[in-house]
């Protein structure tokens, strides 16, 4: 073959590797291709990790889970199982032999337990619950047992004229779950060979989180049993004899929140999570680390010096301390702490975000970890370092180009330093301004950290600098800092975003003609107080928010937090009205605002957005009303996802895109 035939073929065959290796931006249909991985458990002679993978069928406009587990060594991945309906909450038999997971398959009405050979074959359905809905479920450590906690259920026989739903409680709106009837939920004990079921509990009170002593002998678990639960957020830790007719001894007092309890090895020791203030409302909290004796007593609080939140409690093997997830400023990181002297040993950080902790019979542990660039996977902590054992994300990946993502700090009005991410397109040319969205977090307790966030890496794919600003009420920086906007909403929060798009408009990154912001839930009602603050911004988005303060009570789901932040409408009224700046100073908002809502939703209603909306139509400011049918407050319909994406881009690149 003559050269200059090798050198073309040389040359035509590069073209077709480059071609083929081409990264693109992210568009809205990736929403289809993004999967989610959860629920991690690792085999008790620690050789498997079963968990659920959650996929999108763009046909169907459904969402699925499923059954995978991966070895411990990361190099065989199985998918258990594959049917049309999905498949939660995975659970090793004690013996390893099988696998359990919920699921309502076969057109059964409600979810039941099924069971499977981890080997193969068709899953069995083991439980047979007629009355009441499965929450939760654990298996005993015999193997011949299993607690569930199991939600009453009210008469549902099918009339032709549906009964009037009557309401007697305090707190009587609950997203996702509707109205709010006495339906307690109680502890149930299965017996796998009988198939007998015991109720172990009982009254108006719900029980939830069961926790098996490493005995067998008894199960803990959380209840609030104070008067009125509606009236605070107590629960306490219980325990009780794993058979019927026993009695309960409680072995919290807390009159805050106790939660994410554990057993120690040798079941002398509880590990929880506790509020840190005793108040009946908890909204601007942080939970800390505790260990209590398995008798009860006066617990011993481990991360009491820390001042920040601290979540996911495991014991090491020994159970001479308890690892847990540290959120600490854009960050979350796996520490120990000592039992004894409640000393802190950072184990593994850096700019990403831990948050599933799994012990490993190895004495390793197992962590779900996402950073900027890559999004949830499952990976083994050995030695301090960090393994990866699934790959389900790279698919995803491999053809696309993501914004790169810093941190900086700015300093608001009042002199607060404030800690924030920045999202720089790809290809972005340094030292030229970019058009620049502050896509705010929700919350407010929450913070922007380096995890992946499809939403700011989509607004950024579309030419976007996108900004996180973690304001004045995010957590990660603190208690103080989170509590310091309680009852005072829409003031410090509008500081820091305006802090920081000065900050980035000094530094030349942001162009201030081309501004928009954005947020859903506790962002959307700052970006509804931050255009009636400032009129720099020249689009927005806002979703499922509200700017009439003084018209929601007893229309959402917060009445603790009206009740003990601003007070009692007729009592304080003039609060109510301050709150509602945005709506009531309407006709000084300049920006063009695209306001977003599910039907459905009773956390932040649809009528907060509709006031909004039809305010601006009155004053004829550029608006538009996007509502979702059937959604609740989390938008999970996959072509509504998409379809929420492409409005974003469609109603900023109108605005901002303009030459």
């Amino acid at each position: 073959m003559k050269p200059i035939a090798i050198l073309l073929i040389l040359f035509f065959a590069g073209q077709t590797f480059a071609q083929t290796n081409v990264k693109r931006n992210l568009k809205p249909s990736d929403v289809y291709r993004l999967q989610n991985l959860s629920d991690p458990r690792v085999s008790p002679d620690g050789s498997w990790v079963a968990y659920t993978l959650s996929t999108v069928d763009s046909v169907k406009n459904k969402r699925n889970s499923d059954i995978w587990m991966v070895s411990w060594d990361g190099k065989e991945s199985i998918q258990l199982t594959n049917s049309p309906e999905s498949e939660s909450q995975p659970n090793w038999s004690p013996d390893g032999k099988y696998l359990s997971f919920v699921s309502s398959r076969n057109g059964l009405k409600g979810s039941q337990i099924w069971i499977m050979n981890r080997r193969g074959g068709e899953a069995k359905q083991l439980t047979d619950i007629k009355k009441g809905d499965l929450d939760d479920y654990e298996w005993s450590p015999d193997g011949t047992k299993i607690a569930l906690t199991i939600k009453t259920q009210l008469d549902t026989a099918k009339v032709k004229t549906p009964k009037p739903i009557v309401i007697d409680r305090y707190h009587f709106k609950q997203d996702i779950e509707g109205y709010l009837t006495r339906k307690p939920t109680h502890l149930y004990l299965y017996d796998i060979a009988t198939k007998k079921m015991d109720t172990l509990t009982k009254g108006n009170f719900d029980e939830k989180e069961p926790k098996w002593s490493p005995d067998g002998s008894k199960i803990a678990f959380l209840s609030n049993r104070s008067t009125d639960p509606d009236r605070n957020e107590n629960t306490d830790i219980w325990v009780i004899d794993a058979k019927k007719d026993a009695a309960i001894k409680q072995i919290t007092t807390w009159t805050g929140s106790d939660t994410s309890l554990q057993w120690s090895p040798d079941g002398k020791q509880i590990a929880y999570l506790r509020s840190t203030s005793p108040d009946n409302y908890i909204m601007y909290d942080q939970n800390v680390l505790c260990v209590v004796s398995s008798n009860g007593g006066e617990p011993k609080v481990l991360s009491k010096t820390l001042d920040r939140p601290v979540g996911s409690p495991r014991w090491t093997q020994t159970g001479s301390s308890v690892m847990a997830v540290v959120t600490d400023d854009r960050t979350r990181y796996v520490a120990e702490f000592s039992a004894t002297d409640a000393k802190m040993n950072k184990i593994v950080s850096g700019n990403r975000s831990f948050t599933t902790l799994e012990r490993h019979p190895s004495g390793s542990f197992l962590v779900s970890m996402s950073d900027s660039q890559t999004p949830t996977e499952i990976y083994a902590l050995e030695g301090g370092a960090v393994r990866r054992l699934t790959k389900h994300q790279d698919a995803f990946l491999e053809k696309l180009q993501l914004a790169s993502v810093e941190g900086f700090t700015s300093k608001s009005k009042d002199g607060m330093l404030v800690s924030n991410l920045l999202y720089r397109p790809a290809n972005a040319v340094i030292g030229k301004k970019l058009p620049t969205i502050f896509y705010i977090h929700g919350g407010p307790v929450g913070q922007d950290e380096y995890s992946f966030d499809l939403t700011r890496q989509m607004l950024a794919a579309a030419g976007y600098a996108v900004v996180g600003v973690n304001y004045r009420g995010s957590n990660g920086r603190g208690l103080d800092f989170c509590k310091v906007i309680s009852g005072d909403w829409g003031n410090k929060e509008v500081l820091d975003i305006l802090g920081a798009a000065d900050y980035l408009v000094q530094k030349g990154i942001a162009d201030p003609d081309k501004l928009g912001i954005g947020g859903w839930s506790y962002g959307g009602i700052l970006t509804d107080y931050t255009i009636a603050t400032d009129t720099r911004f020249k689009a927005a988005a806002s979703g499922a928010g509200v700017a009439m303060v003084s018209s929601m009570y007893g229309v959402d789901q917060y009445i603790l937090q009206y009740d003990n932040e601003i007070g009692q409408p007729w009592k304080n009224f003039d609060k109510y009205i301050a709150l509602s700046y945005p709506f009531l100073k309407a006709n000084k908002i300049k920006t063009p605002t695209q306001f977003m809502v599910g039907e459905s939703d009773f956390n932040v209603p649809a009528v907060g957005s509709e006031q909004m909306y039809q305010a601006f139509k009155s004053i004829g400011i550029p608006t538009e009303l996007i509502i979702y049918p059937g959604q609740f407050h989390g938008i999970t319909n996959p072509s509504f996802q998409k379809d929420r994406f492409e409005r974003y881009l469609t109603w900023f690149n109108t605005y901002l895109m303009k030459k």
